[in-house]
């Protein structure tokens, strides 16, 4: 089956009936990767949510492809991980040409015992698609097609929608509301806000080409190539025999002409060689914005993915960091509704993913002013690290293609507890989980399946202490419990005997100690739910 012929039914809600407007604790808008994420998320930890979305068919063409080991490990926690790396293209190598010439290869994850590689390829409509068999598996999960939030009226207590449908308008009303409705957001604009940053004066054409081609599945990026002069060219394998290239095209460029397939042909072509057959599947010519909104929580509304924040395709940032901005709210989202925290916890989603969001931004913006030079010293000093980086590896650290995704590291939290005694490895409060093989009942397993969805405490090598709060999911790592065989768990975090990490229900670190006291560990839990903020 192909999943984009796909089309969800609209169906009639009772609450287009109803005499007032029907109350619903979240409503999320926008069924992409972040907004499904959101909702499921929310439902697994038992929120009732309501997902309205204006389409009724998943996204055309690639889009986001580049999937990063992070976002995959979120996946696995809201239950396709499995799906998309098995459909999806597994990859950890990439390579930088200059011209004719390969200049260098590196590896994104050099070091084995990782349950996920670096990136897996895969079209965002297959994303898409599992998330929603997933969805459709959740009793408290409730999606509208072709429901469009046209109004938004928030005040102290929620917001009240105002929703469009194919039968006429209604009304309904959220305690609270996720807007991951794109970049363009309705809703965003609806409450007069703005996205600011900086716009950059290029264009590119996306081509997704279907094709029997012997390259490996790795990064390819050139610079000034022979069959693209000038510019650069970036090549992605996918599922299905689907191939990404990425031709920039300058800012003089025609969008609409570029489209055609008869300029579109002859540059896949120029790569590919004459006598080499393809299809073309989809074509898009994009420009692109680094920019964000100032916050990210406006009261009840939260907003999340494109909707808040805008990068540069390089470096594969977008949609791998709306994914993780609905990890980080929907456990503190769900901590506020079931009245276990109050909602100033919600002030960390904004701060939090801002500093985020604007690591990704920096990141993003320097990609771009490498791969496309606006001046012509810029451009002899790119070239200059270039041709240098064949030979020399200091010049190789110049040389930026697009720094690929990596996970925030949230070291400015007001949720982490300090370190009070020396750590020799990075597993910092505020740093996501590291996965490392282990042994659970004699069976292999992987350390991320033992911790969350709620708090974990992990105890290496000794008995957790007495007292410890209610609810607390602990983990001994020893023998008998969970077992290390390969010794990469303890490597990886220093785990002497008696060392403690505490981990967030998302899996960053909040706190980590040589020797554990239950009153250390209420402490930080009451911290990491923001009493101390």
């Amino acid at each position: 089956m192909d999943v984009r012929s796909l089309v969800f039914d609209y169906r009639r809600s009772p609450d287009q009936d109803a005499r007032l407007p029907a109350r619903h604790p979240v409503v999320v808008a926008g069924a992409g990767p972040v907004g499904l994420s959101a909702a499921i998320d929310l439902a697994q930890r038992g929120v009732p949510v309501l997902l309205l979305d204006d389409d009724d068919r998943l996204s055309t063409g690639s889009r986001a492809i580049c999937f990063a080991k992070r976002t995959l490990e979120i996946f696995d926690r809201l239950g396709i991980g499995e799906a998309v790396t098995s459909k999806g293209v597994g990859w950890n190598t990439g390579k930088v040409f200059f011209r004719s010439s390969l200049l260098y290869a590196f590896d994104l994850l050099p070091e084995a015992g990782h349950r996920r590689p670096a990136f897996v390829n895969i079209q965002q409509y297959h994303v898409e698609h599992f998330l929603l068999e997933r969805a459709a598996a959740l009793p408290k999960l409730e999606i509208r097609w072709r429901n469009r939030v046209a109004g938004v009226a928030p005040d102290d207590h929620g917001v009240m929608l105002d929703v469009e449908t194919p039968e006429g308008a209604y009304r309904l009303r959220a305690a609270w509301l996720v807007a991951a409705d794109g970049s363009r957001s309705p809703i965003r604009r609806a409450m007069g806000l703005e996205s600011r940053g900086r716009s950059f004066r290029d264009r590119f054409l996306i081509a997704d080409v279907r094709m029997q081609a012997p390259f490996p599945a790795e990064r390819w990026f050139w610079f000034d190539p022979p069959f693209h002069p000038g510019k650069s060219v970036l090549l992605h394998r996918q599922p299905d025999d689907v191939w990404r290239i990425d031709f920039q095209l300058g800012w003089d460029a025609d969008p609409e002409a570029e489209r055609a397939p008869e300029r579109v042909i002859p540059r896949v072509q120029a790569l590919l060689g004459e006598d080499v057959p393809f299809e073309l599947e989809w074509v898009s010519v994009y420009t692109f914005t680094c920019q964000r909104m100032e916050r990210f929580r406006h009261g009840r509304v939260m907003f999340a993915g494109d909707a808040a924040h805008g990068v540069s395709p390089f470096g594969a940032r977008g949609a791998n960091s709306g994914v993780q901005d609905a990890e980080n709210l929907a456990w503190k989202l769900s901590l506020v509704l079931r009245g276990d925290a109050q909602e100033t916890l919600l002030d960390s989603y904004d701060s939090e993913r801002v500093a985020a969001a604007d690591e990704n931004i920096l990141a993003s913006t320097r990609s771009t002013d490498f791969i496309t030079p606006k001046s012509e010293v810029s451009r002899v000093f790119r070239d200059a690290a270039l041709s240098l980086a064949r030979d020399c590896g200091f010049a190789r650290r110049l040389v930026n293609s697009g720094r690929l995704s990596v996970p925030a590291v949230l070291r400015d939290s007001a949720l982490n507890t300090a370190d009070a005694e020396a750590f020799a490895v990075p597993m910092v409060p505020g740093a996501p989980a590291a996965d490392a093989p282990v042994r659970v009942g004699g069976r292999d397993a992987w350390f991320l399946q033992q911790i969350g969805p709620d708090f974990t405490l992990v105890v290496f090598g000794a008995e957790a202490p007495p007292a410890l709060p209610d609810g607390l999911r602990v983990v001994l790592v020893a023998p008998g419990a969970v077992e290390d065989p390969e010794g990469l768990l303890a490597a990886r975090y220093d785990g002497q005997a008696g060392t403690a990490y505490l981990f967030r229900p998302d899996g960053h670190v909040c706190a980590r100690w040589r020797q554990v006291e239950a009153g250390a560990v209420r402490a930080a839990i009451y911290r990491a739910m923001g009493a101390a903020a």
